[in-house]
């Protein structure tokens, strides 16, 4: 009994922590500041927790919830980012009236079903962990009320997510009476090339997995929502539920579907290719420095799903390591967006980053850092991620995808440099106010380092992500 409750202890401590600032914020007046310092404790703690359990992989409830390296990875990487992602954007959310005390508590129960599905070995429990969490991004998507553009966002997200979630649960329900098993493991002893019904069943169940990545063709909700959500939720939902997205696809890729590789590999080959042509292409004409970003993440999904595609060990552990450099350089760009503020206002546009160099020299070469890393320009962290990918791909001879990914590469280079222009070489525009903003000041310092140190020591992240797959 106490094996068990040490294998749950993150998850129970963070229920417990939920449960408990969620009533100091009822019986407390004025408590966003209390409440918000308490959830970066509670992420904190919840760090050290993880840390501090074996990596032994340990199964309960009759093998449906598991606790492994590989889970562990992934709930240590979501509790970072969100921390970062909460305190960066602090001031950000007290000028913009949206400092109501559920918006922390919220995150936290997001987290908290991202914990769940990590850690599921079984459909049942993996749903309801799915849905934890879409249910409090769909209050996040649409929390600033009073904004029309927050409330659309809010409502085209929900829709299009509850579709997403209907067609998962279908193929869930599907895999099941074609298996006879919701676990994870027995799901994978039944599957085989025979199995029509369960191979539709994959489909269904690959279909809202995409959509929860923002993968082509289930993107459309994504520049929509990350343009009209306030920023700090963009960040969120830019960073946090990408990585636990593609952590569950690796995981069905390498637990109940490992016996039809081939069946869901074509799938998955023909939505990186798609995720990587658009989020090269449709990214040249945004105007909207949120919208260039939601297509450009589109097109990083497409780099890691790549590596899944592959469906080797070091395929998957190339796209580990692609969306933890990811994470970090995605941080450090919306944290410079809260530093882009003038007469009180924050402004989105590319056109408004006009000769920054000249005026704001520190941002400017903050965001070419960043930007930079993105286009996947040596010696950054973005080079290293996207190496590590084509050498996995090429590794399996799947040449074709390695010059496509290469060719949209080379494309998406073009918009990252684009506003590099915009930055150093246009006529001075506006000035933005006094940048007092330290959080994220501190916190894009600690992404454009990492970006920029990573050559030093690029097989730490690798030594890492190896041990995840061993088991």
């Amino acid at each position: 009994m106490i094996n068990n409750l040490n294998i749950l202890l993150p998850e129970i401590f963070l229920t417990l922590s939920i449960f408990s600032i969620l009533m100091v914020g009822v019986f407390t007046k004025k408590s966003f500041n209390l409440i918000f310092n308490s959830s970066s404790l509670i992420l904190l703690i919840a760090i050290a927790l993880i840390l501090n359990s074996s990596n032994d992989v340990e199964k309960i409830f009759l093998n449906s919830f598991v606790k492994d390296s590989f889970s562990n990875f992934f709930k240590i990487l979501i509790l970072i980012s969100s921390l970062f992602v909460l305190n960066s954007s602090k001031k950000f959310i007290i000028e913009n009236k949206i400092d109501k005390f559920e918006y922390p508590i919220i995150i936290l129960i997001s987290i908290l079903g991202m914990f769940f599905m990590l850690s599921s070995n079984d459909l049942i429990l993996f749903y309801l962990g799915l849905e934890l969490q879409s249910l409090a991004l769909y209050i996040l998507a649409s929390i600033d009320r009073d904004n029309s553009r927050s409330s659309e966002s809010g409502i085209k997200y929900f829709v299009l997510s509850a579709l997403s979630s209907g067609l998962l649960l279908y193929g869930c329900s599907l895999l099941y009476g074609y298996t006879g098993s919701t676990n994870f493991e027995l799901i994978a002893e039944q599957l085989n090339k025979e199995n029509t019904g369960a191979i539709f069943a994959m489909v269904f169940i690959l279909v809202g997995l995409a959509f929860k990545v923002s993968a082509v063709p289930f993107h459309m909700w994504t520049p929509d929502v990350y343009e009209g959500a306030p920023t700090s939720i963009t960040s969120f939902f830019a960073v946090v539920p990408k990585a636990t997205g593609l952590a569950l696809l690796i995981k069905f890729m390498f637990v109940p579907f490992s016996n039809i590789i081939f069946e869901w590999q074509t799938i998955i080959i023909f939505i990186s290719v798609a995720s990587m042509i658009l989020g090269a292409v449709a990214a040249i004409v945004q105007k909207n420095i949120k919208r260039l970003l939601a297509y450009s993440s589109i097109g990083h999904i497409g780099y890691a799903l790549a590596g899944v595609a592959t469906a080797s060990t070091s395929g998957y552990e190339s796209s580990v390591v692609y969306i933890s450099i990811y994470v970090v350089m995605n941080v450090g760009a919306f944290s410079c967006l809260y530093l882009m503020r003038k007469d009180g206002m924050y402004k989105e546009n590319i056109s408004d980053l006009s000769g920054i160099s000249k005026k704001h020299p520190i941002l400017a070469i903050s965001l070419l850092i960043i930007l930079f890393s993105l286009a996947g320009i040596p010696p950054l962290a973005g080079f290293f991620a996207k190496f590590y990918i084509f050498a996995s791909v090429v590794e399996q001879k799947m040449y074709a995808l390695a010059v496509i990914g290469l060719l949209t590469t080379v494309i998406s280079a073009f918009y990252y440099l684009k506003i590099i222009k915009t930055i150093y070489f246009e006529e001075s525009g506006i000035t933005f106010d006094d940048m007092k903003d330290k959080t994220a000041k501190v916190t894009i310092l600690i992404s454009c380092t990492v970006l920029l140190t990573f050559f030093l020591y690029p097989s730490f992240l690798n030594n890492i992500v190896n041990t995840l797959f061993i088991n």
